[in-house]
């Protein structure tokens, strides 16, 4: 395995990762300087990308006024990272990270200004939008795993928990940011410049990586050429229960429940009767949960193992809940517990991947992470668009719950079984509660209070 720079001797300069302190803060990663660039790039160009996003989803719903049109967009945006995920992953884990990333945030900006000289042009056209779409997939295929395995090169294993949730924390802080302007240049000036805003916007990271010390790097052991590499990524992740589970259940949840879009367009449109800025304070509300959900895991030193499940069971129940509120405002009181809970269930599971994978393998895993999280978006959202239109909203989102609470019960209790782990049910007066520990089912519990 290659050494990293500064192995062994003083990292050169203040800015450079000196291992943790008792008086690490919350945001102990940006003392770093080339991931401080990577966060200051990031903040710009993920604003550009929510606003492509609310921008996106208000067109096609406005060209074809279909739930269903809006699941085939978000479906066609994740079909390639279905497609062709885990062989992106391997060409990730053989190729240099920075340069990837340069190409695709190229890619992603000529797309998203393709789309807007269209809009405003006013020859936009609904297979315009799916194309744009389809095309933004196929560059994800190779920035989702690059981007998350270029973080240990920035910031070293010991930050790297850390990094992950102020990561995480970035994107969902744009959501706040990013949905509010989409919906001020939607009804204020038109479709086209949140467009073309985004696609400036990818100038942030290109210029920030081309700032970065290349000597401060930490060196990544890259994977040789060979065959069978894709069956070796599935191989490890298959013989580790504490990994496979945590990606089953984000696999379900991000196919079935996590489609937002759909969702909330449709209760802002065929419940509510209201326009873009209600739908875009929907996804704002939504981003103030997720942003304190992804600072709550930063924070956070370790990880629980059974934090993913839970999350997962209680967010699925909150979506039942919201799909029966009466009025507008009940219903977006649970926007910010959903993103609260949806976000704990990614950052939690990235975060142990990422600490828990060997860096040769880890765009695989990483890849294979993110093709069940957002690659099952090609089945799940047409279907839960059609459950949307064919039967309403409500039930479009309390199914979507009802999918997000069974799959969070059931991979729970598997894993509790499987890989040397059991689930123990400890009570707090008349509360349980659940926890995935070391031992065999077979054993029994161990405490007392774990046979109530």
């Amino acid at each position: 395995m290659s050494t990293e720079p500064g192995a062994g001797s003083t990292p050169r300069g203040t800015d450079s990762f000196a291992g943790p302190h008792p008086g690490d803060s919350l945001f102990s990663s940006l003392k770093i300087r080339n991931y401080r660039l990577f966060f200051l790039g990031q903040v710009v160009s993920n604003n550009g990308t929510w606003m492509q996003r609310i921008a996106q989803d208000w067109l096609i719903l406005s060209l074809t006024g279909s739930s269903t049109a809006v699941g085939v967009t978000t479906a066609l945006q994740f079909l390639p990272l279905l497609l062709f995920g885990l062989p992106g992953g391997v060409l990730v884990d053989r190729l240099r990270k920075r340069p990837v990333l340069a190409v695709t945030q190229v890619t992603m900006a000529a797309t998203a200004l393709t789309l807007a000289a269209l809009t405003l042009t006013g020859h936009v056209r609904v297979w315009h939008v799916y194309a744009a779409a389809f095309a933004v997939g196929l560059a994800t295929v190779l920035d989702n795993p690059a981007r998350q395995s270029f973080l240990s090169e920035l910031v070293g294993p010991d930050q790297l928990r850390n990094a992950v949730g102020l990561n995480s924390a970035n994107f969902q802080s744009a959501r706040l940011i990013g949905p509010a302007v989409a919906g001020l240049l939607i009804t204020g000036i038109g479709t086209g410049w949140a467009f073309l805003l985004n696609g400036l916007s990818f100038a942030a990271p290109l210029t920030c990586m081309l700032l970065m010390r290349t000597g401060d790097l930490r060196g990544a052991e890259r994977a040789p050429r060979g065959k069978g590499q894709l069956r070796e990524g599935l191989r490890y992740v298959a013989g580790r229960p504490e990994l496979l589970w945590p990606i089953v259940l984000v696999g379900f949840v991000g196919t079935f429940a996590l489609n937002f879009p759909v969702h909330l367009s449709a209760f802002a449109d065929d419940v509510f009767h209201v326009g873009a800025g209600t739908y875009s304070l929907f996804n704002t509300l939504v981003a103030c949960g997720s942003l304190a959900g992804a600072l709550l895991a930063a924070r956070r030193g370790t990880a629980r193992l059974r934090l993913p499940f839970l999350a997962a069971l209680v967010f699925g129940i909150l979506e039942i809940a919201a799909a029966a509120a009466p009025t507008l405002w009940s219903f977006a009181l649970f926007m910010v517990p959903l993103g609260l809970f949806a976000m704990v269930v990614n950052v939690t599971t990235n975060a142990t991947i990422q600490t828990s994978t060997d860096p040769t393998v880890r765009g695989r895993v990483t890849a294979l992470y993110m093709m069940v999280l957002l690659g099952g978006a090609p089945v799940g959202a047409p279907l839960i668009g059609w459950i949307t239109d064919t039967y309403g909203p409500r039930t479009g989102l309390a199914t979507a719950g009802a999918m997000a609470t069974g799959t969070a019960a059931v991979t729970g209790l598997v894993l509790a079984r499987a890989g040397g782990h059991r689930l123990a049910i400890r009570w707090t007066g008349h509360r349980p509660r659940m926890r995935i520990v070391p031992g065999s089912p077979a054993e029994g519990p161990t405490d007392r209070r774990d046979r109530r």
